[in-house]
């Protein structure tokens, strides 16, 4: 082979390795136009919900740049300061034995809360689920396995909501609609994928540490916490798990009502 020949080949193989290195390029290029353009690009700084009280019956600060990126992606905390309507929700992981109580006392004093429940609680008191219905209460979704979202994958993240979603709309035929992240945490790109499912994110403007259960036997501490924090708008979390709440609720409630406010359901949120 000539001089001449070889270097036509040489410039050949150079000219097909330009030509196949550009479209690989021209590939990942596109892949990642592609990922970048859907949640990508959204800060996924993980959020922990927190509220600053007032004591004296006063809105709570809920944290300026928290509150923000809620309303950016149309979730709710606390309604409006000029109405006296509050919101009673309920976090359910597990039963604990005091959700039938619970759902007797809402039922005398007629008022319907929103009862937040994973897969587990799901699987393992379907009565319970199907009496949340039936008695006109909000049923919520708390994800599948109760894990951080902002710890998770965005196919993740669906799957944990939406597998739920899918098992409380085949058991019962409802179809769920609001969710509470697990552990009050979230990110900007996890409230914009819950935007996209069709979820409204709900957190809370009145909580206490009512979920350990070796801190119970402290019903005056409870109530007092709940009354003292009440306001216009409350959003009013509570953990179902809590022997106190089963023994205070009643009285909380009236007493609540007492002071003039009304208690709305989420789907009258304002």
């Amino acid at each position: 082979m000539n001089s001449k020949k070889k270097v036509y080949i040489l410039l050949g193989i150079i000219i097909f390795i330009f030509t196949f290195s550009v479209m690989v390029l021209n590939s990942n290029l596109n892949k990642t136009s592609i990922s970048t353009s859907s949640t990508g690009v959204l800060s996924n700084k993980k959020i922990g919900w927190g509220i600053k009280r007032n004591d004296n019956n006063e809105q709570p600060d809920l944290g300026k740049t928290n509150k923000e990126i809620l309303d950016k992606y149309s979730g709710i905390a606390m309604g409006n300061s000029n109405d006296k309507y509050v919101y009673l929700t309920f976090d359910e992981g597990y039963e604990a034995g005091y959700t039938s109580k619970l759902l007797d006392i809402l039922k005398e004093n007629d008022v319907k809360a929103a009862f937040f429940i994973t897969a587990h609680y799901l699987n393992t008191q379907p009565e319970l689920v199907k009496r949340m219905i039936d008695e006109g209460h909000i049923v919520g979704n708390h994800t599948v396995n109760h894990k951080s979202m902002p710890d998770l994958d965005d196919n993740k993240i669906k799957e944990e909501i939406m597998n739920l979603h899918t098992a409380v709309y085949e058991k019962f035929n409802y179809e769920m609609k609001y969710i509470r992240p697990p552990m009050g945490e979230f990110s900007e790109r996890t409230l914009d994928i819950i935007k996209n499912l069709g979820y409204t994110t709900t957190m809370w403007s009145l909580a206490y540490d009512d979920w350990d259960e070796n801190k119970q036997g402290r019903e005056e501490y409870g109530k007092n916490k709940v009354l003292s924090n009440i306001h216009n708008g409350a959003i009013i979390l509570l953990h179902a798990n809590s022997k106190d709440n089963c023994n205070i609720l009643d009285s909380v409630i009236n007493e609540i009502k007492q002071k003039g406010y009304e208690f709305k359901t989420l789907n009258e949120f304002k």
